[in-house]
């Protein structure tokens, strides 16, 4: 932690210096501007045209090309623009270079000090004590008692009670657990999420019965986000307890769809495998597991098409953001013998972990049939898309996309 401080300390060196340059330029700057004033001959020469105005109107006079009236006129309207011109060269004295000085430090001190508590109350100096704690700590035992420290220390901070709630939980400590999740869902509010943790907490301590508090925590669950994957999968468990095995399977396919960790996924995979057996069903007989929202779709190709390229020609079904800027979302291969087909692409489909079908509500759906077998379009290839293709349910009718242009 003081590598942070001295690391603010040097951020806050050059804003020193830039406020004390000015102070250290006063003397010079003074000096060049009371010189600039000493040898100003603007008055002079503003006086020097007065009287050769003057003269020439004294002269018109002479001449008779003025009257007398004309002439004072023309005087009085001098004499004014002379007082005007000499009334803007009047300059009040300069102030002393040495003037003000003390304002400097005292600006500084405010920066700094103002910074200070500034990063006091917006910062993260509370995480970089957590993130010490992990790293000091070598093992369960210690990393427990330092985060209870900063528990101590800093008992407002969420990041706290979500780093101890798991460990809490997964050590067998129920009260603990439930003590870091209540003070969790007081700073953070009633989420979703927080209530279905808390709820499943509830559920194991209870001997995994449904108890009002566990049903009244359910139902709350349920209206905020009824896809809330920790709720399906701990109403899954109760059904399995109950023998309805139908209905587990259901609930946990449901939380799979939701659920972004792999290993709480392969978990009730698992559960939905014993489930099957109890119904004496094969689980390779089942039907593939959707991983989050997905968009149910079939693909044909047009008639006019038909026999053109050979029954093993490779057939590319991609999803892609409606904007273009993310890489591919899902892509699946089939070849042109299998068409018409009718398949769910979800985000086991992805390329990335940084582009999924989860995360977006719409997409364009693109097919190409490519003799060469590649992904880059070729001049040949056979050609189907769909546009605003919303991703969510996979139940119901599938969209469908027919190959019915070829690329030039």
């Amino acid at each position: 932690m003081s590598l942070l401080w001295v690391g603010f300390a040097i951020l806050l060196l050059p804003v020193l210096w830039l406020l004390v340059a000015p102070l250290r330029r006063a003397r010079l700057v003074h000096d060049a501007q009371a010189s600039f004033e000493e040898n100003d001959k603007s008055a002079e020469q503003n006086v020097a045209i007065y009287h050769r105005r003057l003269a020439s109107l004294e002269a018109a006079l002479e001449r008779g090309d003025i009257d007398q009236a004309s002439f004072e006129a023309d005087r009085l309207e001098l004499d004014r623009s002379l007082l005007e011109d000499t009334e803007g060269l009047k300059r009040r004295p300069l102030h002393s270079p040495a003037s003000g000085r003390f304002v400097v430090p005292l600006v500084a001190m405010v920066v700094v000090v103002g910074s200070v508590v500034w990063y006091q109350q917006h910062g993260a100096e509370g995480d970089l004590a957590l993130y010490e704690a992990y790293q000091e700590s070598d093992s369960l035992a210690t990393l427990v008692e330092r985060l209870e420290q900063q528990a101590e220390r800093q008992p407002n901070n969420p990041n706290v009670w979500s780093s101890l709630y798991p460990i809490y939980r997964d050590s067998g400590q129920g009260a603990a657990a439930l003590n870091a999740l209540e003070n969790l869902i007081e700073l953070e509010g009633r989420q979703a999420s927080l209530l279905a943790h808390k709820a499943q907490l509830k559920f194991f301590m209870a001997n995994r019965s449904f108890t009002d508090e566990v049903q009244a925590l359910v139902d709350e669950t349920l209206a905020l986000d009824p896809r809330e994957p920790t709720i399906l999968g701990l109403m899954g468990v109760h059904a399995f307890d109950r023998g309805n095995y139908e209905e587990a399977i259901d609930r946990w396919r449901r939380a799979i769809a939701g659920m972004p960790d792999s290993g709480s996924s392969d978990a009730l995979r698992e559960g939905i495998r014993v489930a099957q057996q109890r119904l004496g069903v094969a689980p390779e007989e089942q039907e593939p597991i959707a991983q989050g929202p997905g968009i149910h779709v079939s693909v044909r190709l047009d008639e006019s098409l038909e026999g053109m390229l050979d029954d093993d020609t490779r057939v590319f079904i991609v999803a892609r953001d409606m904007e273009g800027e993310l890489p591919p979302l899902a892509v699946a291969r089939v070849t042109l013998g299998d068409l018409p087909v009718t398949l769910v692409l979800d985000d086991q489909h992805a390329m990335s972990d940084a582009a999924r079908l989860s995360q977006v509500s719409e997409v364009r759906l693109l097919v190409r049939v490519t003799p060469s077998g590649v992904a880059t379009p070729a001049p040949g290839d056979m050609f189907g898309d769909l546009d605003g293709v919303a991703v969510g349910s996979i139940e119901g009718e599938p969209v469908e996309v027919v190959i019915d242009r070829v690329i030039e």
